[in-house]
């Protein structure tokens, strides 16, 4: 009698049972974790460079008027990490439904109410040490996501991968056509209405303000875009790695070719036009300064196309570089919350022990006193520091991994 077998059976890269899964009930595959783990180490540098880099508050660091080619990719290979969680957090979301996880949309929507209110909670505060704040980033807008996706989810994979092509293509249009109406109705004297859509806009489609202590970086309107093709291509990460490959590999040159004609035409892409400069490594700064806020066409083609190229690259990684992207990548949450706190006070640490006022290193976020008192470093502190500070998290996120790994209680699942 013919035995059945799982569809990653034989694969190197899936661990053997029970380790086989995620808690969450998705097929682990190291390669992702591996992923996930450098986009974490990557964000711990660009987290160093706001709190250590002297320019971090003073000018945009991808404008090619005023930066400097390490400076720009400094800030700009940044740009794959939050592309990479949400994408990743797509497939692992396809993952789970296709292993039959029960509760799977209950699951979504608990989770995501989670990951918001640790955003306006926690994050928050560790991102600024101050008055009552909150700061909608990437925690917030997967968490939105997730929302959404419990509904989403319940629909094939290439119905899912159509809605994100969908909404990544048209936001843009939404993102106009808003504009325009809250215009119209301001000059009609519909202040109400303003405020509402406002509010609404503010949090799905543009990023900024909403009132003195609330800032909304993440619409997560675009962002669910980029979970749905995580989620649309999670077939494929299903197979074979032979086979994965053979069809990753013309999807990720295929993303950066896009990016590259949208690009190039200047129009419909990104909203930020580019420019010819004095030189020609400005011009090509200019020529990749996408934009995030919100992430634009050409944003999520050149970063997705690079992470899958990543992901390409991490199938044969082994060692202990792999033992330690593992242990970030199998606690990113934990990870992520630890680096914030740990950053931060050691900005604070180092204000006290130079010399500069004890608030240069509060309310950070908002206020002009880090740039006031003359804070800041050049970039090979920050450098510095971002590899101390990895440091520090290789042991917590290897003990944390561990515990993980050994129990399985079910609050677990939400760290």
């Amino acid at each position: 009698m013919a035995t059945a077998t799982l569809p990653n059976e034989g694969d190197i890269l899936v661990e053997p049972t029970p380790k086989g899964l995620t808690r969450g009930g998705a097929t682990r595959l190291d390669a992702i974790d591996m992923l996930r783990g450098l986009v974490i180490a990557i964000m711990v540098l660009d987290h160093s460079r706001d709190y250590f880099h002297y320019f971090a508050l003073r000018f945009d660091p991808t404008d090619p008027a005023q930066s400097w080619p390490l400076l720009f990719a400094t800030r700009w290979v940044t740009h794959l990490c939050a592309a990479t969680f949400v994408f990743l957090a797509g497939v692992s979301i396809y993952f789970q439904k296709a292993n039959g996880k029960p509760g799977l949309p209950s699951f979504l929507l608990k989770r995501g109410l989670w990951l918001i209110l640790l955003e306006c909670t926690v994050i928050s505060f560790g991102f600024n040490f101050g008055e009552p704040f909150v700061f909608l980033q990437v925690i917030w807008a997967i968490g939105a996501s997730m929302i959404c996706m419990s509904l989403i989810s319940r629909l094939s994979a290439r119905w899912v991968l159509a809605l994100g092509l969908a909404i990544l293509l048209l936001y843009p249009l939404a993102l106009a056509a808003t504009a325009h109406a809250a215009v119209d109705a301001t000059r009609a004297g519909s202040a109400g209405a303003t405020d509402l859509l406002g509010v609404i806009r503010t949090v799905a489609l543009a990023p900024g303000l909403l009132g003195p202590h609330i800032l909304a970086y993440y619409a997560f309107v675009p962002w669910l875009s980029v979970m749905c093709l995580g989620f649309g291509l999670g077939p494929i990460y299903r197979l074979d790695r032979a086979e994965r490959t053979r069809r990753l590999l013309p999807i990720a040159i295929g993303l950066l070719l896009a990016f590259v004609l949208l690009r190039l035409f200047d129009g419909y892409g990104d909203p930020a036009p580019w420019h010819p400069q004095a030189d020609a490594v400005r011009t090509f700064m200019s020529f990749m300064n996408v934009s995030k806020y919100p992430p634009s066409p050409d944003y999520v083609f050149s970063t997705l196309g690079v992470s899958i190229l990543l992901f390409l690259a991490l199938d044969t990684l082994r060692g202990p570089l792999a033992r330690v992207l593992l242990a970030y990548g199998r606690t990113p949450l934990f990870t992520y919350v630890c680096h914030i706190y740990i950053l931060h006070v050691l900005m604070l640490a180092a204000v006290l022990a130079l010399g500069f006022p004890f608030g240069t290193a509060t309310d950070v976020v908002l206020s002009t006193k880090v740039r006031d008192y003359g804070w800041g470093f050049g970039l090979p502190v920050v450098y510095a520091v971002w590899l101390f500070v990895l440091a520090l998290l290789v042991p917590l996120s290897m003990w944390f991994a561990a515990l993980k790994a050994r129990r399985r209680d079910w609050w677990l699942s939400y760290l």
